[in-house]
């Protein structure tokens, strides 16, 4: 028992009862129409058909133009073309026009039904690769959300575990286990007064401002827990660094941009930093405004050659450096930012750690 549902369109009736009766009896249901107007009508009520065989020549409306508008709103109706031999040019248009194939008058009945088939065969062949698409198409959707969300998860577990090496790595050098934190945050917070809005910008200044000690690791702790001030030779050690750093990160992709803040956020405006001894705006502008926000964390944090400045007094220290060691832009956007800001951005970073490592 076949289930496809075939409409028949031609303006002799004899024909049409002819089709009918035939094919009818090889299984299908057929339904038939005497103008192309009928046969959109009845397709319009019953969007169920899989095939349509339509005259060329009939009165008011062409098979064309019904080939036309059945391919325009219904174009899974695979079409089949009845032509008369003069016709042939017409029918050749009508397959340009994405009718399946025609057949001439007279007709044999088994070539009707072979030629029928084999576009019953091709409609299903069209549906099944659409289905195969649409799948397709709905499991490839359906990876990308779970690799988005394997990236997220990823992306969490490679910060967490990069903000506890930072974390051991700030209790190594400082004693305090938030300066890396705390100096991001002022960073960001930089960032924002002079005006950077780009999301990746922002995100490569974040970790930049998170990483740019990470060469430290190169130093050993002998020179970093000195107490005392370091040798000219300890301090020529020291000073590799943001080289060591640099070269630890630059190699991978993401990190590539982070580590131009790595290599120079200890280069001065004047141009008297290192390792490069760039000056003015030739360090880049992450590195420029990382500066004067490390400096406003170190002034107002105790170090174990020195105790913490106040507020008022780390201010006029980056004042004094201003257009030497910093940005003179930076140290605008710096003082535009009330002194209160730091100590809280500065309080809130320790009290969240403190939550976070409450055992």
């Amino acid at each position: 028992m076949k289930f496809d549902r075939l409409l028949i369109v031609d303006d002799e009736e004899g024909i049409r009862n002819l089709l009918l009766e035939f094919l009818t009896s090889c299984g299908y249901k057929c339904t038939t129409a005497p103008s192309a107007e009928k046969a959109i009508k009845i397709l319009k009520s019953e969007n169920d058909y899989s095939l349509v065989l339509t005259d060329i020549k009939m009165p008011t409306k062409s098979g064309l133009e019904l080939l036309k508008e059945i391919k325009k709103d219904y174009p899974e109706i695979e079409v089949i073309m009845i032509s008369a031999l003069r016709d042939i040019d017409l029918a050749i248009e009508a397959m340009n026009n994405g009718a399946f194939n025609y057949i001439t008058k007279p007709f044999k009945l088994q070539e009707v039904l072979i030629t029928v088939e084999q576009a019953l065969e091709r409609r299903r062949l069209v549906l099944e690769n659409k289905r195969y698409q649409e799948n397709l198409e709905e499991l490839v959707r359906q990876k990308t959300i779970d690799l988005e969300e394997a990236l997220r998860e990823l992306r969490t577990t490679y910060n967490s575990t990069l903000e506890a090496f930072i974390i051991a790595l700030d209790a190594r050098d400082t004693e305090t286990q938030t300066h890396s934190q705390v100096v991001t945050q002022f960073t960001l917070t930089l960032a924002n007064a002079i005006g950077i809005k780009n999301r990746e910008e922002i995100e490569n200044i974040k970790k930049g401002a998170l990483l740019h000690d990470i060469g430290k690791i190169g130093i050993p702790d002998s020179i970093l827990k000195k107490p005392g001030k370091l040798s000219p030779e300890e301090w020529q050690i020291v000073k590799q660094h943001p080289l060591i750093g640099y070269k630890m990160i630059s190699r991978i992709k993401f990190l590539k941009e982070p580590a131009q803040i790595v290599l120079h956020h200890h280069e001065h405006y004047d141009g008297n930093g290192y390792p490069a001894r760039l000056k003015g705006n030739s360090i880049p502008l992450g590195a420029r405004i990382f500066a004067v926000a490390d400096a406003m964390e170190a002034l107002i944090s105790d170090r174990p050659y020195r105790k913490a400045l106040s507020i008022k007094e780390a201010k006029k220290e980056i004042i004094r450096y201003s257009g030497s060691q910093f940005d003179p832009e930076v140290v605008d956007a710096f003082l535009s930012i009330p002194l209160e800001n730091w100590l809280k951005i500065k309080e809130k970073v320790e009290k969240e750690f403190e939550a976070k490592h409450i055992f």
